[in-house]
């Protein structure tokens, strides 16, 4: 295997600040090299996707730095925004950009078109990015992220422990999911809101605001970011995983509560339904509403709460669907694939 030059975001393993774009990045990165592939990675420091004038020259300088013929796997939040640093080393370097959330603008698309290989990470990235520019579809390929296995959560029997994993900011939907949780405030439960705090202060802000205003606040619990066993016992306790996104391209939280037979209630946007699956078909292992619909959120929480058959049906189905599951080797494979045709074409 030739050396796989992998460009990152500085904050790759910023424990402040995890991500799903982040927590992919690190997890193919370990597998490629599990794999047999040297990896280097060379992570830039950066306010990626909006890096200031010097970030960007920082990152043209590695490009301009790795030798002919290198292969290189550049990540689609860094990639998106340096067409002109791309299109200087296309003709000597084979670039794969790696494509977590589509941008939708004509930076995106000349960085996009001076790759060799995209590389998207679901199928719904891949239609909107095939969608929107102008890329020959072969050139595009899929690796959604894996998910580790699991201990199976049996949950409670009110089914009332509620989590919602992911930072605290406008588009995950919290905003949503506080005023519908205030009109069921006459049922029984607790919400652990697991999430980075620091991204949208100003948003923390008015949602604390909101759930003092509702007197949610001995229901409503913002932990901050959490790994390792601590994330790990925050799933084993919950009931029911809350992600009310208004945008997202998969929802790599959907699969990991998923792997634990927790049923999901998720906004029926971008590449969720995808992650959500069939445990048989026809048969959703979750609930699935409108983004930003607070009053369709809150329904669909009273049918939750209220419904012991719906919560059984749902649990088996997610503990069904938790055996379908791929894991991360499969997405490793998936990127050696596009890798091995970059490095052929």
């Amino acid at each position: 295997m030739p050396t796989l030059h992998v460009i990152l975001p500085g904050d790759i393993d910023d424990p402040v600040s995890p991500s799903g774009g982040n927590g992919y990045d690190r997890r193919i990165c370990t597998g490629l090299a599990v794999a047999g592939w040297p990896v280097r990675e060379h992570a830039v420091p950066g306010a990626w996707p909006r890096p200031s004038p010097a970030e960007h020259t920082a990152l043209a300088g590695v490009l301009s730095g790795l030798p002919d013929g290198a292969l290189v796997l550049v990540d689609g939040l860094v990639a998106s925004v340096v067409p002109d640093a791309l299109a200087a080393n296309a003709r000597r370097l084979r670039l794969v950009a790696l494509v977590h959330l589509p941008r939708d603008d004509d930076t995106e698309a000349r960085a996009l078109a001076a790759v060799t290989t995209v590389i998207a990470t679901s199928d719904w990235t891949r239609a909107q990015l095939l969608r929107r520019y102008a890329l020959p579809a072969d050139r595009v390929h899929v690796a959604a992220p894996g998910v580790d296995p699991a201990p199976s959560v049996s949950g409670s029997p009110a089914g009332s422990a509620l989590l919602c994993v992911a930072a605290v900011a406008t588009h995950k939907g919290h905003d949503v999911l506080a005023e519908a949780l205030a009109a069921v405030a006459d049922r029984t439960w607790t919400l652990t809101c697991v999430g980075p705090l620091h991204r949208e202060p100003a948003f923390v802000d008015r949602l604390r605001e909101r759930i003092a205003a509702h007197r949610l606040g001995d229901r409503v619990r913002l932990t901050g970011p959490l790994a390792g066993d601590r994330l790990a016992a925050a799933y084993a306790a919950a009931d029911l995983l809350v992600h009310p996104s208004r945008g997202e391209t998969y929802g790599m939280v959907v699969t990991e509560a998923l792997a634990r037979g927790i049923p999901v209630l998720a906004s029926a946007v971008g590449g969720l339904p995808d992650a959500l699956g069939h445990a048989a078909p026809g048969e959703r292992p979750g609930l699935l509403v409108p983004p930003g619909d607070q009053e369709a959120l809150a329904t669909a929480l009273r049918h939750w709460l209220d419904d012991p058959a719906l919560r059984d049906r749902l649990r088996r189905a997610a503990h069904q669907r938790r055996a379908t599951l791929d894991d991360w080797t499969t997405t490793t494979d998936r990127i050696t694939t596009a890798l091995k045709e970059a490095m052929a074409a």
